[in-house]
């Protein structure tokens, strides 16, 4: 199980003062992290729960692994909810998410490095209410550029950093490759 002190203490270490977007999203992130009892559960809805995504860098380019969401249409990196009977850091739920959606190899050698912080809006549907993700954004590395779909998603790609406008990548994402890549 995921323990909250430990994120908090992670995301508060966290130290990027020139990105204000980012620092916003810290600070939610901590007051969430404060103030509920149950910041990882995905049936909280007011404001909403911690997530996990993983920037994954290719093994030899300078490309970041992209999935297309199914439920939102759009291009964004593998990611999502931290699951209690499965996680038990933040990290390794970024990392079995990253697995679960696109079938990557990771390199086990280097530890995860947080590389962004970003808090997010998730529109309704069904019986899930409008939400917020508060989304902490680890670097990978990959071992291999073979990858296989799954049905969380409905396609996968390597985005070269010269192609970012082409998938409609937003800006926390943008940031999280630059560090991961600077």
């Amino acid at each position: 199980m995921v323990e909250a002190f430990a994120v908090q203490s992670l995301v508060a270490g966290w130290q990027e003062e020139g990105d204000g977007e980012a620092w916003k999203s810290r600070e939610l992130i901590l007051h969430l992290l404060r103030e509920t009892p149950y910041p990882f559960a995905r049936n909280q809805y007011s404001p909403g729960h911690v997530t996990a995504t993983a920037c994954v860098i290719h093994p030899t380019e300078p490309a970041v692994l992209l999935v297309h969401h199914r439920r939102l249409d759009r291009w964004l990196l593998p990611g999502g909810h931290v699951e209690a009977d499965q996680d038990t850091t933040i990290a390794g739920s970024a990392r079995r998410e990253a697995v679960e959606e696109t079938g990557v190899l990771l390199c086990g050698a280097t530890a995860p490095v947080l590389v962004g912080l970003d808090v997010h809006a998730i529109p309704g549907r069904k019986k899930e209410p409008f939400h917020l993700h508060h989304d902490l954004i680890f670097r990978f590395r990959a071992v291999s550029p073979v990858l296989e779909g799954s049905d969380e998603v409905r396609a996968t790609a390597w985005c070269p950093v010269d192609r970012f406008d082409d998938y409609l990548l937003p800006q926390p994402i943008r940031r999280a490759v630059g560090r991961s890549l600077g």
